[in-house]
């Protein structure tokens, strides 16, 4: 299993095991872990023919959705400091403004500790406490990702994670790699702190969907970073 990032939204900063499923923990693919990799490798030898439509003329701003004009149905209502599980992550439907995105998530993980996505012991020397892993495809599977959360005991222990991970290689973490292509033209990772959460975001496209790949990858993060900065608040009259 394997690891992911995150943004900062709003002011605030986004960021995401004893496994449910076969404990399998694949190598770590990707090369660098920095907040806003700038490293791709070659594009696939024989990339699919069909290509998404409509890709952005130009890469947009850094996304900053208000809870007014933003609609997204990637996560579930769950209740303040609940345990986190991947059933409360969905499909991904967003939209702010003109900007209309979907990916189908096709696979989740819960686990019940931060050990299996943890790959150089950052996250037990931060009392990380438990995660899930999530896997979406989009662009009929021209863009694959897969995230991951993190849960920590305290803001501080998630901001100082989040640093810490930050200044490493891709493997301080580890992800579910065959949920992602095994050659791409774009393959990044973003990674940050939302509140008590680390969100880690991997995402690779085939040659077809490289032009839509950083786009899609700076909403797909800010999205599920800016969940965090709200799902523990408890509202009284």
């Amino acid at each position: 299993m394997g690891l992911v990032s995150v943004l900062l939204i709003g002011g605030g900063v986004v960021a995401f095991l004893y496994m449910r499923d076969s404990g399998q923990k694949p190598p770590v693919a990707l090369p660098t872990a920095d907040p806003v990799p700038t490293t791709t490798t070659a594009p696939p030898s024989d990339p699919p023919s069909a290509a998404p439509s409509d890709p952005p003329t130009s890469e947009p701003a850094e996304p900053t959705p208000a809870p007014s004009d933003t609609r997204s149905t990637t996560s579930k209502r769950v209740d303040p400091g609940s345990p986190l599980t991947d059933d409360e992550f969905e499909d991904w439907d967003f939209k702010l403004g003109d900007v209309e995105l979907q990916a189908k998530k096709v696979a989740g993980w819960t686990y019940d500790s931060c050990d299996p996505v943890d790959g150089q012991g950052v996250l037990a020397r931060n009392n990380c406490r438990r995660a899930v892993q999530l896997a979406y495809t989009a662009y009929r599977g021209h863009i694959k990702a897969v995230q991951l959360v993190l849960s920590f005991p305290s803001e501080g222990a998630a901001k100082t994670a989040a640093t810490r991970l930050a200044s490493l290689t891709s493997d301080a973490v580890r992800w579910h790699t065959d949920k992602t292509h095994k050659s791409y033209a774009y393959g990044k990772m973003r990674s940050g702190a939302s509140k008590k959460y680390v969100v880690i975001t991997v995402l690779t496209a085939d040659k077809a969907a490289k032009s839509m790949a950083t786009y899609y990858h700076q909403y797909l993060q800010s999205d599920i970073a800016s969940y965090f900065l709200f799902r523990d608040l408890t509202i009284t009259s």
